[in-house]
């Protein structure tokens, strides 16, 4: 196995530099844009100990999740990577926030705080994927993954049969991470992946056009949850995704794009993929 370092791959151009073999990137797929000092920044508060999530949501769980999807953080220029980082982590420290207008270093500095929603209902609505006596489908992970149809959609994607089992979502972090990064990469029906929009890829139609919904961060709030934050004018939970998103860009030093709301966008159609989650601020 080739080892990672500098005298570990072939020379290239200069005296006394190598260049790194793709083992040495495929075991860090992010190269050197979030290390782990730069994630201990940017979810700053995910391991305070007013945090549930204190101890679960670990680098190292991250970087192992991120390498079982091709892509991820890896496609595009340096810009589109890092942009993609800064918008997945933004959206999904919405999902699991706890901060508050005066929180410490402010409310964009706590991401990652929740694993469980704190609704906890069974959310077993679909009689493709039957449910199990007592099994509950509510939001967990990153993502907050919530209903049953979900549960068994990212389950037979990475290879866990969560129907039976939907609490491995909270309580082992790779998976929790892997059903956030496949949903961010899974195509709907009605609707690109966010991966494609953030990278440039999305290839939009005359009926996007004629609804408002433009290439940008914003639409990414649309493919997530349109129906419910996109389309009747400006509004506090898109405006915090907002927030976090410009804080991560800041850290990894790259600019926002353009049209980061949703705020005029008509929602995009319904699609078997949904999710439902209510902040709730500790503070």
């Amino acid at each position: 196995m080739a080892k990672c370092g500098k005298n570990s791959s072939s020379p290239a151009a200069g005296i006394g530099w190598h260049q790194p073999s793709l083992d040495c990137y495929n075991q860090r797929p992010f190269g050197s844009i979030i290390t782990a000092a730069v994630f201990d920044q940017m979810l700053k508060y995910r391991n305070d100990g007013r945090c549930p999530s204190n101890g679960f949501y670990t680098y190292d769980a991250f970087i192992s999740a991120a390498r079982s999807f091709s892509g991820f953080g890896t496609s595009g220029d340096d810009t589109a990577r890092r942009r993609e980082l800064s918008a997945f982590l933004a959206q999904t420290s919405h999902e699991t926030t706890s901060g508050w207008p005066s929180a410490d270093d402010g409310p964009y500095a706590w991401g990652y705080c929740f694993i469980r929603e704190n609704d906890r209902q069974t959310q077993c609505s679909s009689d493709q994927w039957p449910c199990p006596a007592r099994m509950q489908y509510y939001g967990r992970g990153p993502i907050q993954l919530t209903h049953n149809y979900n549960y068994g959609l990212a389950g037979q994607a990475i290879g866990v049969y969560l129907i039976n089992n939907p609490d491995l979502v909270a309580t082992e972090p790779v998976i929790s991470f892997k059903t956030a990064i496949w949903f961010w990469m899974t195509p709907q029906v009605n609707k690109p992946s966010s991966h494609d929009v953030i990278i440039g890829q999305w290839g939009l139609s005359d009926a996007d056009r004629a609804a408002n919904r433009v290439p940008g961060y914003g639409v990414i709030r649309n493919i997530i949850n349109g129906g419910l934050e996109c389309g009747s004018g400006a509004n506090d939970k898109v405006a915090d995704r907002i927030g976090f998103y410009k804080r991560y860009c800041d850290l990894l030093g790259v600019s926002y794009g353009d049209n980061l709301d949703c705020y005029n966008q008509r929602p995009l159609p319904s699609s078997f993929i949904r999710f439902s989650f209510s902040i709730i601020w500790i503070g």
